[in-house]
């Protein structure tokens, strides 16, 4: 159901002046397209009608871009359900790593790098902290989330940690359920530090671009660095399912944009710094596609990471048997993925919406319309609205 107001509408009121001034790399733009034609005529689509009562629908294809807010919530429940089959039956934690803002112009200067070197410096420390205190080969899944609820750049990796691994001598080891904290939480956070700001030196140094960001990384070695850890939880499938509410999320929902007009964009913000309440953020328009647009990864990146004893790779060159069974693959009769959907979420999209009782089939295609690109669409907008 479309909400009052959508990113897509800001998108197309704002987003042309961003792009007059230079302020949105062909990225950017690539992906604001998808977003301001998602579920539109321009992206094709078909016609339904009731099976019972002949009413008539038409239904426009999606833009399936990753931060669209429109297209997460299929791909959400497919991956939980993916990943509660391979998740172990051991206590898990909950670890969210953080980065200081004072790193943040390095961050926008070369995304890729800098969220790469962000995740090899996470699952070294955890590996580390495996071995220096649990004894053995653990594993990680990992999610990279780069914004605060305000839109602004925060960088942080969500992890979920089981508490258990493979000795070097291949023997099964779990620190059993009642352990309350896995690792202690100020040394972690000190080896993450130390990790990641070498290893930006040395990519900095290699590229000749030290001199340019060597105050920003001096000033972090000063600024404390935080590392949450969060209460384990012994049911894996809790623990899936609490990951997932992390691992599909864009910058921002369309249910809590409250409105468009005179210019600026009204939605609701958590405030963690006050309990996480809810409060009401007003920003100029083109500021707020600006902070939305340094959310956009760069093609082909990926967030979602699975290490040790997860990653299916170490799983075969360690040649790993596990001594506790993992959770039985469940084989489904062949589905469509509407009807895997309709199965995991219990949702029915296709139930006629005026009599409830039908079902809504598809009676013909609508063709796709081809599209210039963003940068044409959006300068052709700037011109209309000077005009």
């Amino acid at each position: 159901m479309r909400t009052r107001f959508e990113l897509a509408d800001a998108v197309k009121l704002f987003a042309p002046a961003l792009v007059a001034s230079g302020k949105l790399n062909t990225r950017q733009q690539k992906t604001l397209n998808n977003i301001t034609l998602c579920r539109s005529a321009v992206l094709g689509g078909h016609e339904e009608a009731c099976d019972a009562c002949g009413s008539v629908r038409y239904s426009y294809n999606s833009c399936g871009d990753r931060h669209c807010p429109k297209c997460q919530e299929a791909k959400q429940a497919i991956w939980i359900e993916e990943l509660v089959r391979k998740t172990l039956p051991v206590k898990h934690f909950h670890i969210v790593f953080t980065v200081p803002h004072v790193l943040n112009r390095l961050c926008l200067f070369n995304k890729r790098l800098f969220y790469d070197l962000l995740f090899q410096a996470v699952w070294h420390t955890l590996r580390s902290f495996g071995y220096s205190h649990l004894g053995c080969e653990t594993g990680a899944v990992a999610v990279l989330h780069t914004w605060g609820q305000n839109l602004s750049l925060h960088p942080h990796v969500h992890c979920i940690v089981p508490a258990a691994g493979y000795t070097l001598d291949g023997r099964w080891k779990n620190i059993g359920n009642d352990a309350k904290f896995l690792y202690p939480v100020q040394q972690l956070s000190a080896a993450y530090k130390a990790k990641l700001l070498d290893s930006l030196k040395r990519a900095l140094r290699k590229s000749n671009q030290l001199l340019l960001f060597n105050d920003a990384i001096q000033r972090a070695y000063l600024t404390p660095w935080v590392v949450h850890c969060e209460p384990s939880m012994a049911n894996a499938h809790h623990v899936v399912r609490y990951l997932g509410q992390y691992t599909h999320r864009v910058a921002i929902t369309n249910q809590r944009i409250l409105s468009i007009e005179n210019g600026k964009v009204t939605f609701i913000a958590k405030d963690y710094t006050d309990r996480g309440v809810k409060k009401v953020v007003k920003l100029d328009g083109e500021e707020f596609i600006r902070r939305f647009s340094q959310h956009i990864l760069p093609i082909g990146f990926v967030k979602i990471r699975y290490f040790g004893i997860y990653n299916h790779t170490v799983k075969r060159s360690l040649k790993l048997v596990f001594t506790m069974e993992e959770n039985p693959v469940v084989h489904c009769p062949k589905e469509t993925t509407l009807q895997r959907f309709e199965r995991i979420t219990g949702q029915t999209p296709c139930r006629c919406p005026v009599c409830k009782t039908g079902r809504m089939v598809r009676v013909r295609t609508l063709p796709r319309i081809r599209s210039p690109d963003m940068k044409i669409n959006l300068q052709h907008l700037t011109q209309l609205q000077i005009s």
